[in-house]
């Protein structure tokens, strides 16, 4: 009677020793997956810092995770998708460029040499 209390203590039951609920069961795959999604994400950003999804590079960085999902798990991932996973560990908002970053992009000036560039030494 007493090694079927301390069974039931340690999550087996009697009547169904080692045997998971079903519900959990059928999760298991999925959970695993996910585990393995986050994980070779993580290793990604080893190569693909996120401090760089903020600048210039923003799009290549995207672009080297996504490579690195899709040749590592085989099969295609959304810059969405990535995005949105990237979003469980850090705070996006704070990467997205400011107005400031995005007026510099559009603004053009014109280039001159200076005078004394075109002046031959004698």
């Amino acid at each position: 009677m007493e090694a079927a209390a301390d069974e039931e203590q340690e999550g087996l039951s009697a009547q169904s020793p080692a045997q998971a609920p079903p519900s959990s069961a059928s999760s298991l795959p999925k959970e695993q997956s996910q585990v393995e999604l986050e994980l070779r994400l993580l290793q990604a950003l080893e190569f693909y810092p996120p401090s760089k999804l903020k600048g210039i590079h923003r799009h290549f960085i995207l672009y080297g995770l996504m490579e690195y999902l899709r040749k590592s798990l085989d099969r295609q991932f959304s810059a969405d998708e990535v995005l949105q996973l990237l979003d469980r560990f850090f705070n996006l908002e704070m990467l997205k460029p400011d107005d400031d970053e995005k007026d510099n992009f559009g603004q053009t000036e014109e280039f001159a040499l200076p005078d004394n560039f075109f002046k031959k030494e004698e």
